[in-house]
C-alpha cells in the first residue's frame, strides 16, 4: 500500500513549465491533490488526505531535485513511512512524451531526484511511477530537461497530464499491484 507519493521537480518559476517539473504539473492540477492544505515542511510541501480509509501523504521537495532524498526521509521519519510505501512520481527520458509506466526498484536510469532518495533512504526498492518526457535527439541532456516542453508538446500536454492524473488515482485507489499489472509501460496520449 501506498502511504506516501512524492512529487519531483524544482521549486522557482524559471522551473515550473520544464520537463522536470511534469509531476509538480500532474500534484497542481489532479483534483485528488489541487483542494489540499499544503503546509510547509520536511524540506518541502505537503499535504495529507484519507484513500480507502488509509491516510495518505503527499510530498513536493522543496530542495530542488538532486536533494529530494533530504525531504522524503525528513517524512518518512516523522511518520514512520517504509521505503515499500512510497511512490515516487518523476520525469524519465526513457520513456517517449505521452508515455506511463509503473516500475519498482532496480536502476535509477541517471536520475538525480531518484538517485538522491535512493541513498537517503539506503535502498533503491521503492515504487515509482514514470512521466515520459522522451530523451533529447541531440545536444546535453541536463538543458533538455530544464527546457520547457515544445510547442507540438504544449498542445497536448494537458491531456497526458489529465491522463496520468487518472491512472495516479487509479493506483492510489486500487493499489500498486494493479497499477503495475495493467500501466507497466502504456502510451496515454
Amino acid at each position: 500500500m501506498v502511504k506516501l507519493v512524492t512529487f519531483l521537480g524544482n521549486p522557482g518559476a524559471q522551473h515550473e513549465a520544464t520537463r522536470h517539473n511534469i509531476a509538480w504539473m500532474i500534484a497542481r492540477e489532479n483534483p485528488l491533490t489541487k483542494g489540499l492544505n499544503w503546509q510547509k515542511k520536511f524540506k518541502g510541501v505537503y499535504a495529507q488526505t484519507t484513500i480507502n480509509t488509509e491516510k495518505t501523504f503527499f510530498l513536493k521537495p522543496e530542495t530542488y531535485l538532486n536533494k529530494s532524498g533530504e525531504s522524503v526521509q525528513a517524512l518518512m521519519q516523522f511518520y514512520k513511512i517504509n521505503p515499500q510505501e512510497i511512490l515516487v512520481v518523476h520525469d524519465d527520458l526513457e520513456l517517449d512524451f505521452g508515455q506511463i509506466g509503473f516500475k519498482t526498484g532496480g536502476g535509477l536510469a541517471g536520475h538525480n531526484g531518484l538517485r538522491s532518495i535512493a541513498a537517503a533512504l539506503g535502498t533503491s526498492d521503492f515504487h515509482r511511477f514514470r512521466l515520459g518526457i522522451s530523451r533529447p535527439s541531440h545536444g546535453d541532456v541536463t538543458s533538455y530537461v530544464l527546457s520547457k516542453f515544445s510547442s507540438e508538446e504544449r498542445d497536448v500536454l494537458p491531456f497526458y497530464l489529465e491522463r496520468a492524473g487518472e491512472v495516479l488515482e487509479y493506483c492510489l485507489q486500487e493499489g500498486i499491484e494493479a497499477a503495475e499489472r495493467n500501466y507497466r509501460k502504456k502510451v496515454v496520449i
